[in-house]
């Protein structure tokens, strides 16, 4: 498990793009997206580049009017955002209301099939599953995990199933043994070390962005294992009850400056 990374200009740009134009059918001004990252101490060019990067990864959509070029959503960047989003709020990173269930995936590739089991175990473990023993991964909950094996041309090879443990099975046990606890819990104690505190940027709205990108961030590996199983004190609850205090406060201040600052207009038909 890496430790929390600062976020890239992208996921600055995902931040943006999420509070201030999402579900608004609005484009915003190139101009006025450089001024926002120059309080981020991001420069024109660097900002001008993540622009242009964006497009040509189909994240982003070009709207010229007159001679101002203005910048809006895909449905491909929608969808990410709006996965963020849900990731955020209603997903979180604690999870106090495990029903008991796990979804365990059994697979056997052959010995010479390195990228395939290098890119299903990284799907894996992106989807919250961790190794028991072997070739055998489980993940708390329900996880479309046959869609993984599936995506991949691998499901002659893969076994999903869904099971529950046995009275005298030591859960907590086998969450030490397929996770990487130490290093998950880095990450949030990272997280609480830069913001409990004085935040890293003075301006609420540089301060806003990196807060939110820097949470998602440390939660979009987190397998939301259940918490009645993990160490005392596990730092993601008070890490997420600090971030959404923060993200609270930081709201309205960061709002005045964007409303001030970004030019919006209408999407225009395609």
């Amino acid at each position: 498990m890496t430790q929390l990374r600062p976020p890239t200009p992208q996921t600055l740009m995902f931040m943006l793009l999420g509070d201030f134009v999402l579900d608004r059918d609005v484009c915003v001004f190139s101009g006025s997206v450089i001024d926002v990252f120059d309080r981020l101490g991001i420069s024109s060019h660097a900002t001008r580049s993540t622009l242009t990067r964006m497009v040509n990864r189909g994240l982003l959509r070009r709207q010229r009017d007159g001679r101002r070029m203005y910048f809006g959503l895909t449905a491909r960047s929608t969808a990410l955002l709006h996965d963020g989003r849900a990731r955020i709020w209603r997903t979180g990173a604690v999870n106090d209301a495990w029903d008991g269930d796990w979804t365990l995936l059994c697979f056997s590739l052959p010995e010479s099939w390195q990228r395939q089991r290098h890119d299903l175990r990284s799907q894996l473990a992106w989807a919250g599953f961790g190794p028991l023993q072997g070739g055998l991964w489980i993940a708390p909950g329900s996880v479309p995990a046959q869609d993984i094996v599936t995506d991949l041309g691998l499901s002659a090879h893969a076994r999903v199933f869904h099971a529950r443990a046995d009275s005298l099975t030591d859960i907590a046990g086998m969450v030490r043994d397929a996770y990487d606890l130490a290093g998950l819990a880095a990450v949030y104690e990272e997280f609480l070390a830069r913001w409990d505190g004085t935040p890293p940027f003075a301006d609420p709205l540089a301060a806003r962005l990196t807060l939110v990108a820097e949470w998602l961030g440390a939660i979009r590996r987190d397998p939301r294992l259940p918490v009645e199983h993990l160490p005392p004190a596990w730092p993601a609850v008070r890490a997420q009850k600090l971030f959404r205090e923060l993200e609270v406060f930081s709201r309205e201040p960061a709002r005045e400056i964007a409303d001030g600052l970004l030019e919006l207009i209408p999407v225009s038909p395609e």
